[in-house]
């Protein structure tokens, strides 16, 4: 068996609640700034759509993904540790894969971002909803492709 399937439920090597919790209160802080000051949901698929596809509020659109690109790579100067990037599917699969994501965050009206941190903790019905399916389609996708297969 692939070595990548062979993990408990709990990676105890990665496990790091204390950083995984500074992660999640730095994100929420951010999604609540971004709300209190111009009034928008951190949903990275509609940031990112609205930034290539509208002309009004592009600037702060660019200035967050670009953000999200240059952040991860800050904490590594500062940290000193990289963490490497193993690529192990085809490419033809990871386009696939991108294209169903993009149509699903469009057809969904969000992705989880916009709906699991935004839309829950406003108490959104459809963005609860939308993190249900979410959730369960991961979870069969995972018990099919580990298991199953």
């Amino acid at each position: 068996m692939d070595p990548l399937y062979e993990t408990t439920w709990i990676d105890w090597a990665n496990f790091t609640p204390l950083t995984s919790l500074l992660g999640g209160v730095i994100i929420g802080l951010a999604a609540l700034f971004l709300m209190a000051t111009l009034g928008r949901i951190a949903g990275i698929s509609g940031i990112a759509a609205s930034a290539f596809f509208e002309k009004e509020g592009r600037s702060w659109r660019i200035a967050f993904l670009v953000g999200l690109i240059f952040a991860p790579l800050l904490a590594s100067m500062i940290s000193g540790e990289t963490q490497p990037i193993a690529i192990t599917n085809s490419y033809p699969l990871l386009i696939a894969g991108g294209l169903l994501v993009g149509f699903g965050t469009r057809f969904g009206g969000g992705c989880t971002s916009g709906h699991g941190i935004c839309g829950i903790s406003r108490l959104s019905k459809r963005s609860i909803a939308a993190v249900i399916t979410f959730m369960a389609t991961a979870i069969m996708t995972v018990t099919v492709m580990r298991h199953l297969l």
